[in-house]
């Protein structure tokens, strides 16, 4: 059949088709959907950002924000994101949003908590957390100079803890105001005020950190982990070097006293607006006891580093999933490998010993930690460079319930044994990895953000489970090309093992049909009922298995062999 042929058969064809119909029903502009994945992106002391999945039919967003003492406000936009702003800090806000288009409008999405950062004492306030921000309020918005200190003391004129505006000439500042090293942090590097020292069970994770910023027209100033001491009498000072055109602030003019510690090291409550025991996740995690201890923490994003030492038995267990984010960017270019802990704090100007490394939150050691219904994001934002939410570096066992971990590279790493349950883990190259003797997700959806691989696993022992996926979903972000993503690439080491299966998992159209990454052959080769790389039940999105199409470096499982993957108890023994 020639072109032309062809072309007058197929308008034919579309004319017969148009004429048999309903034309009024055909015609119909499609509806858009309810906005999906409305979550909350990221909050200042002033402002809220949303974002959320892209409605099919939408070509705008009308948005709601409501708040228990303050008018409602609305607005529109056509981005699938919003940023709120001249909102009042610490304080709790619910959000939702529909989608317009062709003449349609809807229904709103479910609402989602957010509150915005801060708890904000000023000159002259008293009985604060012992870890709140604090804030100088002036009448415009202040420039930071680049000389000059800040420096806390105790009333009988001790100094505890300082802020050195010439340390600012070692990072650059986003525009979110967080710092950011200009050089890599090495265990030569030396420490200086925009590095802290995070205490917990008798040992310290040294990383990069943000003590001042500006936010609107108020300093905000944020102590060192772990210096100020409960039930104390405190007067900050400000150097006239610090402010741009300020005259600073003198011994005794601004003051204030440190809350009493909580009653119980076994349940503690941590809360951004200081409602609570603790402002911060990293103070509760080294108050709380050592055999055991539930820290529940309320809606707010929570801007922090953190780290867990020797400590079994302790929870973190957020209000909500989308309301408590954990936020901090990090990754290799700022701090090199995956990180440790040193015995002292370093002294300004000193080596530091050992840096805390690549993540969010390092876990060194413990048994029995739950991280339930709260986000981790690293917050870095590139596929260029490994960045990991979490780091379980421990023998012991770790449970992630119905929790959101998103980063890019290098998402999620672990040792020990894991159970990933109800969860959704984010990322784009090895962001599930690591040394597990048996790491299972479960009911867990495994989202890919750009081109990749999904494990890189090394295993210490052929016959250790390793990294297991039962039930999973395997979706991607928009934009993300159909066939981009791989099950699994290998570090190619002959000391580690590649031991890798998905059980009974609906795999979305960006997996490729060839399933695994055969650049690097993997260890085995040949995979076996019990080492390797292995699938069973692999489906599309319609029910159709996918598994015709893989490579030999990948086993297809018998019904008898996936029985070892087809459960907790199968795969984890508890």
């Amino acid at each position: 059949m020639n072109r032309i042929h062809r072309l007058i058969t197929i308008i034919a064809a579309a004319s017969l088709v148009l004429s048999c119909g309903k034309p009024e029903e055909q015609d119909k502009p499609q509806e858009p959907v309810v906005p999906q994945n409305v979550t909350l992106h990221g909050a200042t002391e002033t402002s809220l950002t949303f974002q959320w999945k892209v409605a099919e039919g939408a070509t705008s967003y009308q948005w709601r924000l409501t708040c228990a003492t303050e008018d409602k406000r609305e607005g529109g936009t056509d981005k699938r994101n919003v940023t709120i702003t001249g909102l009042t800090p610490g304080t709790a806000y619910r959000f939702c949003v529909c989608a317009s288009g062709n003449g349609w409008k809807s229904d709103y999405s479910s609402e989602i908590d957010a509150v915005t950062q801060g708890s904000v004492p000023s000159p002259g306030d008293d009985a604060i957390c012992v870890d709140a921000p604090l804030v100088l309020k002036l009448d415009s918005a202040p420039v930071l100079g680049k000389s000059g200190l800040i420096k806390i003391c105790t009333a009988s004129g001790s100094e505890v803890d300082r802020i050195d505006l010439s340390d600012l000439a070692t990072v650059s500042i986003r525009e979110d105001g967080v710092a950011i090293p200009l050089q890599q942090m090495t265990t030569d590097s030396k420490f200086n005020t925009f590095m802290d020292a995070l205490p917990c069970g008798n040992k310290l994770r040294v990383v990069n950190c943000t003590p001042v910023r500006i936010s609107g027209k108020s300093l905000i100033i944020r102590p060192h982990s772990g210096i100020l001491k409960f039930g104390t009498e405190y007067y900050v000072t400000v150097d006239a070097g610090v402010i741009e055109g300020h005259a600073g602030v003198a011994a005794g003019e601004w003051t204030f006293t440190t809350s009493a510690a909580p009653a119980s090291a076994s349940s503690l409550r941590v809360a951004a607006d200081g409602s609570g025991d603790f402002c911060t996740i990293q103070r509760a995690l080294d108050y709380a006891d050592k055999g055991g201890c539930e820290i529940s923490i309320a809606p707010g994003t929570y801007e922090e580093t953190l780290f867990l030492r020797d400590k079994n038995n302790i929870t973190l267990k957020g209000d909500s999933a989308s309301g408590v984010r954990i936020v901090y960017p990090n990754c290799e270019s700022y701090s090199n490998g995956s990180g440790g802990s040193v015995s002292t704090r370093p002294a300004l100007g000193s080596s530091i010993g050992k840096n805390g490394g690549r993540s969010v939150f390092l876990i060194e050691g413990g048994d029995g930690i739950t991280l339930e219904t709260l986000t981790i994001e690293n917050s870095f934002g590139s596929t260029n460079g490994q960045a990991e939410t979490v780091y379980f570096n421990s023998s012991g066992k770790l449970t992630v319930e119905s929790c959101s971990l998103l980063s890019y590279q290098d998402t999620f790493l672990c040792k020990g044994v894991v159970w990933v349950h109800k969860s959704l883990i984010a990322g784009h190259c090895d962001f599930v990895w690591g040394y597990p003797k048996a790491c299972l997700f479960e009911d867990c959806e495994i989202r890919s953000r750009a081109a990749g691989y999904i494990v890189q696993a090394r295993v210490q022992s052929a016959s250790d489970k390793g990294f297991v996926f039962l039930n999973c979903k395997l979706t991607a972000e928009d934009g993300v090309k159909n066939g981009s993503m791989y099950l699994a690439r290998s570090a190619g080491q002959a000391d580690c093992f590649d031991n890798v299966t998905f059980v009974g998992c609906t795999m979305g159209p960006v997996i490729a049909a060839e399933g695994w990454h055969s650049k690097v052959t993997p260890n085995p080769s040949a995979p076996s009922a019990t080492s390797g790389w292995k699938e069973y039940g692999s489906v599309d999105q319609s029910g159709k298995s996918v598994t015709g199409g893989r490579n030999a470096l990948g086993k297809v499982l018998t019904a008898a062999e996936a029985e070892a993957f087809s459960s907790r108890e199968a795969v984890l023994g508890w």
